[in-house]
Order: structure tokens, then C-alpha cells, then sequence
């Protein structure tokens, strides 16, 4: 696998510190072990979904934590060994493994909710731009300007 040295971005440009991390960040996340498989799909203009296939995971085993648009979700299995040493696995195909998986968000990029639903975590996003960032249309005066002091003549 490919490595790659930021360090010259750095030397070279002035207040792109943010873009240089998250392309840090994003180098060293792909080297992950692809561990649980994830969708990302848009659902409308501003609205996103990631899905994540944690098949056997209750929702008390899961966590979702939002921290300066870095999206965390983490599972952790709670220790069933009696349970699971009463079964007798002939194959063991079901990873019930503890994970963590980062999802840099944009900005104004908000979670609204999550479900679990057959074995799939749904997490919506939507992206909410304050009303000073949103694009408003300014409208053109037709009328003539009167100069002080003058008057147009009538006909």
C-alpha cells in the first residue's frame, strides 16, 4: 500500500490546514481493515444516508458520537461466554467482532436520526446551511432616480 507525505501542502500553502487533514486522514483511513461494509447513498438535495451492516449487534452495543463533523460509530460486544460456550460452532461466519468506524462530515452536515433494522444501522444526515449562507435573491428598483431640484417635464 501506497504512503503519501502531505509535508510539502503544508510548506506551500497558507490556511489549507483543513483540506490537508482531512486528505491525512483520508490516506490513513482507506488502510483500514474494511470492517463492518458500509453504504453511503444521497436521499434528496441536502439529505444523506450511511448504512452499516452490523448483523448481531443490539442497539445497547452500539454508539454514535458526533465531534467537530467527525461522525464515530463504535460497536463493542458484551461478554455472552456462557452462552456462547454452550453452542457448538460447526462455522463461526458472523464476525461478532468490535469495530469502529469514522465518517468525516462536511460542514452544516447534521445526524437527524438512527435505526436499526435487520441487522442494518441507518444513520440519516441532512445538510442544514444557515440562513446567512443561503443563497437569497435581491431584487432590481425599476424606477428613475429624481435629481434634487429638478423635475421632469410633463407633456
Amino acid at each position: 500500500m501506497r504512503t503519501y507525505d502531505f509535508s510539502p501542502l503544508y510548506r506551500s500553502a497558507v490556511g489549507f490546514d483543513r483540506l490537508a487533514n482531512l486528505l491525512e486522514s483520508a490516506a490513513r483511513t482507506s488502510q483500514e481493515n474494511g470492517w463492518p461494509p458500509y453504504n453511503i447513498e444521497t436521499t434528496g438535495e441536502n439529505a444523506y444516508r450511511i448504512e452499516i451492516a452490523v448483523a448481531g449487534f443490539k442497539p445497547d452495543e452500539l454508539n454514535i458520537e458526533v465531534k467537530e463533523n467527525l461522525l464515530t460509530v463504535t460497536g463493542r460486544k458484551t461478554a455472552n461466554d456462557d452462552a456462547t460456550a454452550e453452542r457448538n460452532f460447526l462455522h463461526r461466519g458472523l464476525a461478532e467482532r468490535d469495530f469502529e468506524r469514522r465518517f468525516q462530515l462536511a460542514d452544516y452536515v447534521v445526524v437527524k436520526t438512527a435505526d436499526l433494522s435487520n441487522g442494518l444501522l441507518s444513520i440519516e444526515l441532512a445538510r442544514e446551511l444557515p440562513e446567512a449562507l443561503k443563497p437569497r435573491r435581491i431584487e432590481i428598483g425599476g424606477g428613475s432616480k429624481l435629481i434634487e431640484g429638478k423635475k421632469a417635464k410633463a407633456a
